[in-house]
């Protein structure tokens, strides 16, 4: 199974550059020049990198094989993609790797179980399916409220500040890795909270 390091997004200008929707916590080594990316779909690809840029935290990147709009646009969609066993980077994990995880609090209550994870402009956000209950709650992935990963052992370890999970609502506190993360009424997230498949300390 592949490991998805970002999505291409739109065309940007007039000479193939692209913007990107990162999956990945180290862009720099991921899209250093020179580097050649594997494609989903294949066809696509291979893409090699000839410049990127950083623009107040979202990333574009130019390839060698794209030189004009048309092409850039023809490659919206596509991810760009490496084999797990290329992949190096500490104190990551995708998807594939965290839904089933079982949730426990840091005091030994169990919470419920992780369905996945899905990103959002802030942060990621583990995606958490309370025990009883069967709430969805959106947790953010980050060091403070998700200390502990431990995939080999089928469980990750949740600190959720008071009123984060649906089964402790009137004990609410609101914090800056907290606002914006719980579902609207309409049961759709709220975009105004994520990134690579790494956790942010």
């Amino acid at each position: 199974m592949q490991l998805t390091v970002a999505r291409i997004g739109r065309a940007h200008g007039l000479r193939g550059e692209v913007a990107l929707d990162l999956r990945t916590d180290n862009p720099e080594a991921r899209l250093a020049v020179g580097q050649v990316l594997a494609t989903d779909p294949p066809a696509a690809g291979p893409l090699t990198v000839a410049r990127t840029r950083d623009q107040h935290g979202r990333w574009f990147v130019t390839f060698a094989e794209v030189g004009d709009r048309t092409a850039a646009e023809a490659l919206h969609g596509v991810e760009l993609v490496i084999d797990p066993e290329d992949d190096e980077e500490e104190d990551a994990w995708y998807p594939y790797q965290l839904a089933g995880l079982r949730a426990e609090h840091v005091d030994g209550r169990p919470l419920g179980t992780i369905a996945g994870l899905e990103h959002l402009p802030a942060h990621d956000v583990l995606v958490l399916v309370e025990e009883g209950s069967g709430a969805r709650t959106l947790v953010p992935f980050v060091r403070a409220i998700v200390p502990v990963v431990d995939v080999a052992g089928g469980r990750v370890v949740l600190d959720p500040p008071g009123g984060l999970l649906a089964s402790d609502a009137e004990n609410l506190v609101v914090s800056e890795e907290t606002v914006g993360i719980r579902d609207d009424d309409d049961g759709e997230p709220d975009e105004s909270v994520a990134t690579g498949p790494g956790r942010e300390g």
